[in-house]
């Protein structure tokens, strides 16, 4: 049985047809799927989504690249939302300089006051980070009490050592089976198997052979196989392990 960690199904891209994938989801073996919001709307679409299925779970938070349009008043929006018994976390939140869609201090100040908002509410941060890892870290350092992963980790091996010895978690894409993902396949070689999630960040990064096509979770045993084969173990056996990791990253029964 698979767990997508992470997979947008609130995006337009899935509104023909939303409700026959999600609930075909289980007949796939994919039993677990968390939704983080990107924005305010997209977190109460999330939610809504995961009131409906009950084999998805929402992330509530506002993505950098929607930073400069977060209001203040979001805070104590995002508090009453994280209350919400679907809501496993705050995410997906962190930092991007590589778009810079928003002023980089406005993306500290707004990441930094989730960081808080997740120490607060006692969950765990969904972690996106592109071309900003120095910031990133220095932010995530200040909250060592506050549990977490990067999602899609492409960083290198030294990094995700930073990263580990503060107890985070690192999942992987379908970009693990690119034919230049040498960095990202150094870091599955050497993870510990007690901290490690996959995902699909559908509808993007769909794996090989599905390769510019719209992403979604049926894919995850293509992401499984090439962690297998790195390990020397079964993709099921990969399924079991990150089952169990995202089970208790998220605190899910």
């Amino acid at each position: 049985m698979y767990f997508d960690t992470h997979a947008h199904y609130d995006d337009e891209q899935f509104d023909g047809d939303r409700d026959a994938l999600l609930s075909a989801l289980p007949a796939y073996g994919v039993t677990r799927v968390v939704n983080p919001g990107c924005s305010m709307p997209s977190s109460a679409a999330a939610l809504a989504l995961a009131e409906k299925y009950p084999h998805v779970y929402a992330a509530i938070g506002v993505h950098p690249h929607d930073a400069a349009n977060m209001l203040d008043t979001d805070l104590d929006s995002l508090r009453a939302m994280s209350a919400h018994p679907r809501a496993v976390a705050i995410g997906e939140i962190g930092l991007d300089y590589h778009y810079d869609f928003s002023p980089r201090d406005v993306q500290r100040l707004r990441f930094r006051q989730q960081m808080e908002l997740a120490r607060e509410v006692g969950l765990p941060v969904v972690i996106h980070e592109r071309e900003a890892c120095a910031d990133c870290l220095a932010v995530v350092q200040d909250f060592p009490d506050v549990p977490g992963v990067l999602h899609c980790y492409s960083g290198s091996w030294e990094t995700a050592k930073t990263i580990l010895a503060q107890g985070w978690y690192l999942s992987f894409t379908g970009v693990v089976t690119f034919k230049n993902a040498r960095k990202a396949l150094e870091v599955v070689a050497n993870m510990p198997r007690d901290r490690i999630m996959i995902e699909t960040d559908s509808p993007y990064l769909s794996p090989v052979p599905h390769r510019g096509e719209r992403n979604d979770s049926r894919n995850l045993p293509h992401i499984a196989r090439t962690i297998g084969g790195i390990w020397g173990v079964s993709p099921e056996e990969v399924a079991a392990v990150t089952m169990e990791n995202g089970l208790r990253f998220f605190g899910i029964a």
